[in-house]
């Protein structure tokens, strides 16, 4: 059964058993309950904290609908969403976009699939298209895409172990910009305008509209803890770039660039190992690769790295039912957008872009 349909909804209603749980709206000021119960839980993400809703709306101005589960002993329950609305991409809701993951944090499935069922009824009240749920876990009655994967790495206990599981066509490739004076850097916002030098062009030679600068030096601001940004430099120049957050055991490059005509010298692979490496030193058990299509060119680069695929379930409440909708640069609809994309002055993308990129998921 799709719960692309009010008779979807009202059937997985009847069928939950959540006791005396409710669902409530965070309030605007501060309220440690959520984070508190988000630390607590095994399954929560970095993007599952408060500090994100405050952050997307400064940068993006975009509405936040934080949903909570209140039971006999407290909070049980929570869903943090994000309404994206534009005249391009529609009205519709996401937990959470920009990033993998988000989903609805219980302690018990049936809390969670009410919290959804609030979330679809409140995107229904506002007139949205549809409500969108990354997770990593599958459900059988709620419609889904599972188009993407991301990319794990368990490390070893130290550096040495890591070099020894590469083979030696790994190693030679990492070897080589080092033998041509190419160096690796890690450090905090000082870094901010040569990791976006090198991302921002990167997304243009994509197609891709790419996020304001402000949106990192926020996350930096807000997560100095967690965030960090790596670079490696030749000839004194930054020709490739990675946007790390750390969270409990797991370290994450959700962005990471490089120039093309350095990638013949192996910049992105010094960029990686040393990464990897950094991630041991700091006691990390997990390295997170970032999302990948199955097959695709980034799936395989990660893939050599010794990373195993790990499927993400993106889950849909549908106003209409049909398929869940398709707002990414795969979407054949767009392949002429991303051709002339391409052609923009840097300058012109840099600006254009964060008014087109704040409305998609």
């Amino acid at each position: 059964m799709s719960l692309g349909s009010s008779e979807g909804l009202a059937e997985a209603s009847r069928r939950m058993s959540t006791g005396s749980a409710k669902i409530g709206l965070l309030a605007p000021e501060a309220d440690t309950r959520w984070d508190d119960y988000v630390d607590l839980h095994p399954q929560a993400s970095l993007y599952h904290k408060t500090a994100w809703r405050d952050l997307i709306q400064s940068v993006f101005g975009h509405e936040s609908i934080y949903l909570f589960a209140q039971g006999e002993e407290g909070m049980n329950g929570v869903l943090p969403l994000i309404r994206l609305k534009s005249r391009l991409f529609g009205d519709y809701i996401v937990s959470m976009p920009y990033f993998n993951y988000g989903g609805p944090l219980s302690s018990t499935p049936a809390l969670s699939l009410l919290l959804m069922e609030a979330a679809a009824e409140k995107a229904r009240a506002l007139g949205c298209s549809h409500a969108e749920f990354r997770e990593t876990g599958a459900r059988e009655i709620w419609a889904e895409r599972k188009d993407k994967v991301v990319m794990e790495l368990s490390l070893p206990g130290d550096a040495d172990a890591l070099w020894t599981s590469f083979g030696p066509k790994l190693r030679a490739q990492i070897r080589k910009p080092l033998k041509e004076g190419a160096e690796f850097i890690q450090g905090g916002s000082e870094l901010l305008p040569e990791f976006y030098s090198v991302f921002s062009r990167n997304m243009r030679d994509l197609g891709t509209p790419v996020y304001p600068i402000v949106f990192f030096e926020e996350i930096v601001t807000r997560f100095p803890e967690h965030a960090s940004i790596v670079l490696v430099r030749y000839r004194r120049k930054a020709v490739a770039a990675g946007f790390l957050l750390g969270y409990r055991k797991r370290l994450e490059i959700p962005w990471a660039s490089s120039l093309r005509e350095y990638n013949s010298l192996g910049v992105n692979m010094l960029l990686y190992s040393e990464t990897l490496r950094l991630a041991i030193e700091k006691k990390y058990d997990t390295f997170d690769f970032g999302r990948s299509s199955i097959g695709g060119g980034t799936y395989n680069f990660k893939k050599q790295w010794g990373a195993t695929e790990k499927q993400l379930f993106w889950h849909y409440w549908l106003s209409k039912g049909g398929a869940p909708p398709q707002l990414n640069p795969a979407n054949p609809k767009y392949r002429l957008a991303i051709s002339l994309w391409r052609r923009l002055p840097l300058f012109v993308a840099n600006r254009v872009g964060p008014l087109i990129v704040r409305s998609l998921p």
